[in-house]
């Protein structure tokens, strides 16, 4: 969670770069030259993506696999 701060309010996640409370929209994420869309949390105001662990290593190395296969 490198970069955001999770505070007590109701799971309110904020952007350690500016403060700026996280909003969940669609986020194109490119990967070995295909883009996906993808909702997660970004700031509105500077426009950081915060990246949960999980989509980063087990969802990646799931397309990873599945890309290699075609």
């Amino acid at each position: 969670m490198s970069g955001y701060v999770k505070t007590d309010e109701a799971e309110q996640w904020l952007c350690a770069e500016c403060g700026t409370e996280l909003t969940f929209g669609m986020i194109e994420v490119h990967y070995m030259g295909s883009g996906y869309p993808v909702e997660l949390p970004s700031c509105p105001k500077c426009g950081q993506v915060f990246v949960p662990e999980a989509l980063a290593t087990v969802k990646m190395a799931e397309i990873e696999k599945l890309l290699e296969d075609k």
